[in-house]
């Protein structure tokens, strides 16, 4: 019954094949299928243009206007450079995380290997921002300001492992997260099914109702979290602390 319920976490090939003479072999998964989807739909959402929005078009302007908000407190004027990429990075994971709530539906963003390359990423690109902004000076940030001397060594250690560690939380908050929501959501619904013959069979819906509305407002702040700490690191790059 355990192994039934970790079914939905699993990696599967679609499409396999050979290249660089056989020497590679290149493969298209469902993790890949989603994401192509993902980014599918977030470039048909974008193309809302009219001057009274339809539906669509009026909520990706509430979306616009909270990412910017965001870019705006945590990054101000010189940080709006930023601002396509935390509304793009948004979109794309809201999109997966809400797509995977679908019966059959893969959840590529429930896979550690996904968010932890995704977070992995975003610090290594500030990192390398930072040194080509401030270079040498970039490194100011391992060292709090005011500390004695003497404690540099070893804040410099303490702050270097904090430093990656943001890496690791950043992708493992999100994958841990949605892989304990959706296991939930997989027990609660086998638990609800096996009451709808019984008396109390709309007690189980209502349950069920409950937990799709938990976990959709899930999906959606995981999803703006994520993007505040990237604002929040990429702040290291606009202005050392």
């Amino acid at each position: 019954m355990l192994a039934a319920y970790f079914d939905q976490f699993n990696v599967v090939r679609l499409i396999t094949i050979q290249a660089f003479m056989g020497d590679w072999l290149v493969t298209f998964t469902n993790t890949s299928m989603m994401m192509v989807l993902a980014v599918t739909i977030f470039w048909l959402l974008l193309k809302g243009d009219k001057l009274i929005p339809n539906r669509w078009q009026s909520i990706m302007e509430l979306i616009h206007l909270n990412i910017r908000t965001v870019v705006d407190d945590n990054l101000g004027k010189p940080g709006q450079k930023y601002f396509p990429f935390v509304l793009s990075l948004f979109l794309f994971i809201a999109l997966l995380n809400v797509l995977g709530l679908f019966p059959y539906v893969f959840t590529p963003t429930a896979q550690i290997v996904v968010t932890f390359g995704l977070s992995l990423s975003i610090i290594i690109g500030v990192t390398i921002l930072g040194l080509t902004a401030f270079k040498s000076n970039f490194l100011s940030i391992l060292v709090p300001n005011g500390a004695p001397l003497v404690l540099a060594p070893f804040l410099v250690l303490i702050e270097t492992i904090g430093y990656i560690s943001r890496a690791v939380s950043l992708g493992m908050r999100l994958a841990a997260n949605l892989t304990a929501g959706h296991l939930l959501f997989a027990i609660v619904s086998g638990f609800a099914f096996n009451m709808l013959s019984g008396a109390l069979s709309v007690f189980p819906m209502l349950i069920m109702m409950f937990i799709t509305i938990l976990e959709m407002a899930v999906a959606i702040i995981q999803a703006y979290v994520f993007c505040l700490l990237t604002a929040i690191y990429l702040g290291d790059t606009i202005a050392l602390h």
